[in-house]
């Protein structure tokens, strides 16, 4: 089968598509998925440009749309020719997390999904949402699946809260698409005029150009009236948030889930208190987590915002296209 490998100790310009053995039939517990389809995150172009290590020869990428092609004993919750997703953390079943580490994770501490086929136990994928496409579904696993954790599972989101997303990437699309479809009122960042035009034009009622306006923390909060927004998606790490806890509510609630600005900067701490803010990382979420999600993807009939696709072989050059940060939404790799 082709394959994508990263050869160590890694970099866009040394990704190969190779032949690699089939891994043949499913055993028992196991679904062997005909793969049609990856989506890039931050994670992955980590792993790819060599910026993080992991074995000489990985198949990277974490997310996976595929078609079930056979069933191993013991397996009752698929038939052949579902189409499937897969789990980040594929034996992170339910509960509390299991793990600090990525020793588990597909396209990290185990081969992941740029190639055509794998077989894997059952419960590392579940059922794609009614109506999705591979290309689709694979948005779900990192980038939905934060969102969805961040502002359902733990923010508990109400109708009328309200929520700032920062930048115009994965996650922050998919939190301002389910904040919208919870009835929640949705404030955005960007450094693109463009790109707030486009933000608007799919739900978000405030808007602020963070070139224009450095202390876009204060113009958010100035939306709200001087109250602050319920929920920050906080996807810049560092160097974005003092920013954030500006914006933020009194007890508001804050979800670190990206360093994209860095990993260094000032914490004003004294205000983390003063506001009685609750910070907390979050790191995607569980199979069950994962499940819930694609139920409220079914009800709501929320789609994926994808940017541009790239073939198989086109790996690197998706992950360019990343680099330069023109891109609004998801970007897939489908064959």
């Amino acid at each position: 089968m082709k394959a994508i490998i990263v050869p160590a100790p890694g970099g866009l310009d040394r990704l190969k598509l190779v032949d690699r053995p089939d891994p043949g039939a499913p055993g028992p517990g196991q679904i062997r998925v005909a793969l049609h389809a990856t989506s890039l995150n931050f994670h992955d172009y980590l792993i790819c440009a060599g910026k993080l290590p992991t074995a000489d020869g990985r198949v990277p990428m974490a997310d996976a749309g595929g078609v079930v092609e056979a069933i191993g004993e013991e397996v009752s919750a698929y038939a052949v020719g579902d189409l499937v997703v897969s789990c980040f953390f594929p034996d992170w079943q339910d509960g509390a997390p299991k793990s600090g580490d990525f020793r588990r994770v597909p396209g990290d501490g185990i081969d992941g999904f740029a190639c055509e086929t794998a077989v894997a136990p059952a419960s590392a994928f579940a059922l794609a949402p009614a109506g999705y496409s591979a290309i689709e579904a694979a948005t779900i696993t990192t980038a939905g699946l934060t969102a969805w954790r961040a502002l359902i599972s733990h923010g508990g989101l109400k109708a009328g809260d309200s929520v700032l997303v920062l930048g115009t990437g994965g996650v922050s699309i998919w939190a301002l698409q389910l904040a919208r479809a919870m009835g929640a009122r949705v404030a955005a960042t960007s450094s693109s005029d463009e790109k707030l035009e486009k933000l608007r034009a799919i739900g978000a009622e405030f808007t602020v150009n963070y070139r224009a306006r450095p202390d876009w923390g204060v113009a958010v909060r100035e939306w709200t009236e001087g109250r602050g927004v319920d929920h920050v998606i906080e996807v810049g790490g560092a160097g974005t948030l003092a920013q954030s806890i500006e914006a933020a509510k009194i007890a508001g609630h804050i979800h670190l889930i990206g360093v994209l600005a860095g990993r260094a900067g000032d914490v004003p701490t004294a205000k983390i208190m003063a506001k009685q803010i609750r910070l907390e990382g979050l790191t995607v979420g569980s199979r069950r987590q994962q499940l819930d999600f694609i139920r409220a993807i079914e009800a709501t009939k929320i789609r994926p915002m994808i940017d541009r696709t790239f073939p198989l072989g086109g790996l690197a050059d998706a992950f360019r296209y990343e680099e330069a940060g023109r891109h609004f939404g998801k970007i897939c790799v489908g064959w």
